[in-house]
């Protein structure tokens, strides 16, 4: 039987149609004589109806009926009885009084319940084992929807704005100075690999020598890292290229679909312009370079108040270059000892010796520090943090980006302990747009000695920097910005070095890549910026994160269909796998295992 009708379509207006429904059971009612399924497909649910004594052998089928059976049923719309109507359901004031049925499939019992508030406390190992059932809930099926509904109001924007989709390879070379790669062994070149694509960088500035002009792509992208709740080892990114255009021009155009994709799946009006900041604020006052802009408790520098203080610890911090920072937790006063010490333990991994604080309780200043301040340091910080009875103040002393990260982390984690008290309330949907702009174009890497490009080594400076390239390369800054939602980076991108001069000489002098690797890695692309490169630049958005936040989940594997675990593995596929020897054989391949100290 073929259906007439989904399940959520039928309403009064049917009322005396014969129909053909078909979908899984939902649930069984046996209720004296009477039976009830609940027949559900992916737009919805539709109530059945049998009496047994009307039709024996009818009653005698549906009885073999379990959950999750995929059935058809087909019989006449009738108007549920007064008292029965559903008002939840787009077909609660009717019901399909069963005639025919066919059985298509006998379910087993389900490992865990499908509805949405039982799949919610299941191990989510459990969930992946069986994601063919887990897709089956609301919650799951509407993120699906989401995902679509996104990526066709981008696919429809792009359209509109005149860009061409163009597919690019995801066998690429090796590129080994960026992110770990996924590496693919060649059997026509033995002991040669290909990597796959982190991201089309280059082929889409390929693309913008070639004259496309307007590229965009909706890419899968892969990086061998390691995973963890917004990041997964294979992802997609909105990837985009353009000639002629300057920064303004990209976020006008990113802010233009941001916010048709807002209101596409949301129906929900995106304020644009988006709030501008440079990296160094975002930093000083937030302590990341992706900043949750839904709450207030920004950083404080005190290096100035601190620079001939008494208290040693500070003093010497400023005097060696250092910054000193605070943070005013306002309300959090009631701190227990374990968060204190879960505070102070991730200060630790971020480099700090300790967590220096004062608890202000009863008009009293708490902490082992406060003996070394002055009445004069006290009224300073009293003054800049707003200081109030049941706040608690955090510090942080090192060298100044570290300081940064470190108060940056104590911030998010005191606000969800502010949270947790309901003395601070953060909205999924608040929606708090930012471009992050001006980064430094190099980062000195102390490990290598030398500097490393901060976004990557396409990035154009800005141009009244690039006289400080040899004498003051951390001076620079690049034409690099990112697009931050709720402290969540969405994307970033850049204007491109076009010229081939300027970016050899980037790679070559301030990268301190050797000539023979640049050649080897890059030298097609130089080749071809010697045959009229025009100006370009671009973004890539992470489309699974962007999915993520207009979902309100804050793992992505919850808007990704088959995704891995945080170990890399396919639980239902049970991937990855051992392979033959003859593949590896093909393969040219010798497997090393580890040894086991």
């Amino acid at each position: 039987m073929k259906s007439t009708h989904h399940c959520a379509q039928l309403t009064k207006a049917d009322i005396g149609q014969t129909v053909t429904l078909a979908g899984w059971v939902d649930t069984i009612r046996d209720q004296g004589g009477i039976v009830f399924v609940d027949l559900r497909d992916r737009k919805g649910v539709t109530q059945i109806k049998l009496e047994a004594s009307s039709n024996p052998a009818l009653a005698k089928d549906i009885a073999h009926l379990k959950p999750e059976s995929v059935i058809a049923i087909s019989g006449q719309v009738a108007q549920r009885p007064e008292g029965t109507v559903n008002a939840a359901l787009p077909t609660g004031e009717v019901e399909v009084e069963a005639a025919a049925l066919t059985i298509f499939n006998i379910s087993e019992t389900p490992p865990f319940p499908l509805d949405d508030a039982g799949g919610d406390k299941v191990n989510e190992d459990m969930r992946l084992t069986y994601r063919y059932l887990d897709l089956r809930r609301p919650k799951m099926r509407n993120n699906l929807r989401v995902r679509h509904k996104t990526a066709k109001a981008i696919r429809d924007y792009f359209d509109a704005e005149e860009f061409i989709e163009v597919e690019t390879p995801a066998l690429f070379k090796s590129t080994p100075e960026g992110a770990r790669e996924y590496l693919v062994p060649s059997r026509i070149w033995p002991g040669q690999f290909y990597a796959l694509s982190q991201s089309p960088q280059q082929f889409k500035q390929i693309l913008m020598v070639a004259g496309v002009e307007r590229y965009f792509q909706i890419a899968r992208c892969f990086r061998d890292e390691d995973l963890r709740a917004d990041r997964q080892m294979e992802f997609t990114q909105v990837d985009v290229e353009a000639s002629f255009i300057d920064r303004e021009d990209v976020y006008r155009l990113f802010e233009g679909m941001l916010k048709k994709v807002w209101k596409d799946v949301l129906d929900y009006d995106v304020q644009t312009p988006f709030l501008r900041m440079p990296f160094v604020d975002a930093m000083n006052r937030f302590g990341v370079d992706k900043p949750d802009m839904r709450f207030a408790l920004e950083l404080v520098d005190f290096s100035e108040t601190f620079k001939n203080s008494s208290f040693k610890v500070f003093q010497a911090t400023v005097a060696n270059g250092g910054s000193v920072k605070a943070i005013n937790a306002k309300g959090l006063a009631d701190i227990t000892q374990g968060e204190l010490k879960s505070l102070e333990d991730t200060a630790k991994l971020l480099g700090a010796k300790g967590l220096a604080f004062i608890k202000v309780e009863g008009g009293e200043w708490k902490s082992p520090i406060v003996k070394f301040f002055t009445d004069d340091e006290k009224a300073e910080i009293t003054k800049r943090l707003a200081i109030e009875d049941g706040d608690i103040v955090f510090f942080a002393a090192a060298e100044w980006e570290r300081a940064c990260a470190i108060l940056g982390r104590i911030r998010l984690d005191a606000a969800q302990l502010l949270v947790k008290r309901g003395k601070l309330t953060i909205r999924h949907d608040d929606w708090k747009f930012l471009w992050v702009v001006d980064f430094p174009l190099m980062t000195y890497d102390e490990e290598q000695k030398r500097y490393v490009a901060t976004h990557h080594p396409f990035t154009a400076p800005v141009p009244e920097d690039i006289q400080y390239l040899d004498t003051d390369p951390k001076r620079v800054r690049g034409q690099h910005y990112d697009l931050v939602l709720n402290g969540m980076e969405l994307g970033g991108g850049s204007i491109r070095i076009h010229q081939p001069a300027l970016q050899k000489k980037v790679f070559e002098e301030v990268l301190q890549i050797p000539q023979d690797v640049v050649e080897s890695r890059f030298g097609y692309m130089l080749k071809a910026f010697t045959y009229g490169a025009p100006p370009h630049g671009g973004i890539a958005f992470g489309l699974d994160r962007l999915c993520a936040l207009l979902c309100g989940t804050t793992s992505i594997r919850d808007v990704i269909a088959f995704p891995k675990t945080q170990k890399g593995q396919c639980l239902m596929t049970q991937s990855p796998s051992p392979v033959t020897a003859k593949q590896l054989k093909d393969l040219h391949i010798q497997t090393v295992m580890p040894v086991e100290e």
